[in-house]
């Protein structure tokens, strides 16, 4: 079994069903490969608890921020291409972010900001330093302006405009504080390459690599392949369902920082692709130089020290063009598992998946699991109840015990 000690390795299954059955998680889908082989795929649970529809291979996941390497790739690409350099000012393609201001108090007075000191660059988008927010990763009245601005689904340009309205946090380079930068990256993608952010990625990277299932919507003739998203009932416990309007075609809004829905094979295409240099079987999206630049840690050692969502984030691991990367593996044990230089990044329903260049190693760690989102939450990719947050450092653990 490629890379593997199969007896080692069959202790994952085994240990992921326990979830399942005491109710924790609905399912999962993971998979591990190294050296060029798949070394185990797992689909446990189900994919509709009420239907009774297993977890399958081709199971679709809303994926969240796991959309988010894959629009800082596509920023990358036109970056080779010479269409812009990391340190241009995005107002060059989004003059709605010309002119912003700054509040004096991140948690303060809307009215109370002053104007930016530097203007937001390309590289700001993807380090999530551009002084941007979420209204989950707020406080005070900023939060409820994001999500009186932000809350419901606007056409591109309106929602650019909408978001460059509000002030900034924070001044531009100032710290990583995660944010809608990753979508404005995807619309700037669309505005530079002169056409639809959606459209790049098919062209460009889906479709060059065989990725047949990643789209920001599910079309009718796939919807029954559909995992559902679940989330615990505060009151019984059990797990219920997370409405998500479905539609017949691409959305007007196709989000750049977790809009996407895949699949396992899909996304480990994309994996393999980042963790090969920026080539796989033929196609390559991108220099071994640009993707070495991306996986390389680009915070400054005071940003380093502030957290993230309340997590000491960074005392392990940095972040580069789109990307995690583990700088110290001992300090990031907490965190997770792997070895210097593996990179990744999760997302906000369970799902994670990490390349380690060092193990020629990639893990894919699928559920569909809705946890709150607020400024002090905790462990982004495990899950909400107390039990689902220990399936994936069970399963990190188990798949790097089983390396040979």
């Amino acid at each position: 079994m490629a890379g593997f000690a199969r007896e080692k390795l069959a202790e994952v299954p085994k240990a992921l069903q326990r979830f399942v059955d005491d109710g924790a998680l609905s399912g999962f889908v993971t998979l591990a490969w190294c050296d060029g082989q798949i070394g185990q795929l797992n689909t446990i649970g189900y994919r509709n608890l009420a239907t009774r529809q297993p977890m399958q291979r081709d199971t679709l996941f809303r994926i969240a921020s796991m959309t988010k390497p894959i629009t800082s790739v596509a920023m990358m690409m036109l970056v080779e291409a010479g269409r812009c350099r990391l340190n241009d000012p995005i107002a060059k393609w989004a003059p709605e972010f010309a002119d912003m201001r700054v509040l004096r108090k991140a948690s303060g007075p809307l009215e109370e900001a002053d104007p930016a000191p530097r203007a937001i660059t390309i590289e700001d988008l993807l380090t999530h330093r551009a002084g941007l927010a979420y209204a989950f990763s707020s406080s005070g009245p900023i939060a409820k302006a994001y999500e009186a601005a932000l809350g419901k689904p606007l056409p591109p340009d309106e929602w650019m405009k909408a978001l460059a309205a509000l002030p900034l946090p924070y001044p531009p380079g100032n710290r990583l504080h995660y944010s809608h930068a990753t979508d404005v990256l995807g619309f700037l993608v669309g505005r530079i390459a002169g056409r639809p952010f959606r459209d790049f990625l098919m062209e460009r990277i889906f479709e060059p690599l065989g990725m047949r299932d990643t789209d920001f919507y599910v079309p009718r003739v796939k919807r029954d392949r559909a995992a559902v998203v679940y989330r615990p009932n505060a009151e019984s416990d059990k797990l219920e369902p997370v409405p998500f309007p479905d539609h017949d075609q691409p959305p007007a809004y196709c989000g750049g920082g977790g809009g996407l829905i895949s699949s396992v094979d899909d996304y480990l295409k994309f994996a393999v692709t980042m963790l090969r240099g920026g080539a796989l079987a033929g196609v390559r999206l991108l220099s071994t130089q640009t993707v070495a630049l991306m996986t390389t840690n680009r915070l400054t050692p005071a940003q380093r020290q502030i957290t993230f969502l309340g997590m000491p984030m960074w005392a392990g691991q940095g972040f580069g063009l789109g990307l995690s990367v583990i700088t110290d593996p001992a300090k990031h044990a907490w965190m997770g598992i792997g070895a210097e230089g593996a990179f990744g990044w999760p997302g906000a329903f369970g799902t994670w998946w990490q390349a380690d260049p060092k193990n020629d190693l990639v893990l894919i760690y699928l559920i569909q699991n809705s946890l709150p989102l607020g400024p002090e939450m905790s462990q982004l990719a495990t899950g909400q109840r107390l039990g689902a947050r220990a399936a994936l450092p069970a399963f990190q653990r188990l798949n790097y015990a089983a390396l040979a």
